[in-house]
């Protein structure tokens, strides 16, 4: 049997606690549930919102094959990762991964893999909104992300 992965791309916000429900309810064969929430930040203090678009379609498909995977090479009992699109304000959430295993570090690794490559991998791009009005522009990648991408290779 298969774990059971969800992936959700939306607008809306998300309840962490309603989705780790969702996600281990009746399930005796989980001993642990790592969860990542990912919150829309200003480190300059200037920030209005962070604009977040994605292709539509592709991004589930690539959020899917990475859970897929992560649910493969860790044995996770299930998971799920949530994105949102849309403007979303400093303190909102933007991303939710949660990984379930029969053990902790299976949990903890699922979830760092799936986050680290749905940084990377998955197509979203991020514009600033500054608090005097203007458009602060794209946010670039960062090689931080590619160097956490990369640890998982196998080479």
């Amino acid at each position: 049997m298969s774990a059971p992965v969800t992936v959700r791309v939306q607008r809306e916000d998300f309840d962490l606690n309603a989705e780790v429900e969702k996600l281990s309810a009746g399930r005796r064969d989980i001993g642990a549930v790592v969860t990542f929430s990912g919150l829309c930040r200003d480190e300059a203090g200037t920030l209005a919102a962070l604009e977040l678009e994605h292709y539509p379609g592709m991004a589930e498909a690539e959020i899917a094959r990475i859970s897929n995977e992560a649910v493969e090479r860790f044995s996770l009992q299930a998971a799920t990762a949530i994105h949102r699109y849309g403007k979303i304000l400093p303190g909102e959430n933007i991303v939710l991964v949660v990984a379930a295993s029969r053990h902790r570090q299976a949990a903890f690794d699922g979830a760092n893999f799936i986050m680290d490559f749905l940084k990377t991998s998955a197509p979203f791009w991020k514009k600033e909104h500054l608090d005097d009005g203007t458009t602060g522009g794209w946010v670039s990648a960062k090689d931080a992300d590619d160097t956490a991408r990369d640890r998982w290779s196998t080479k």
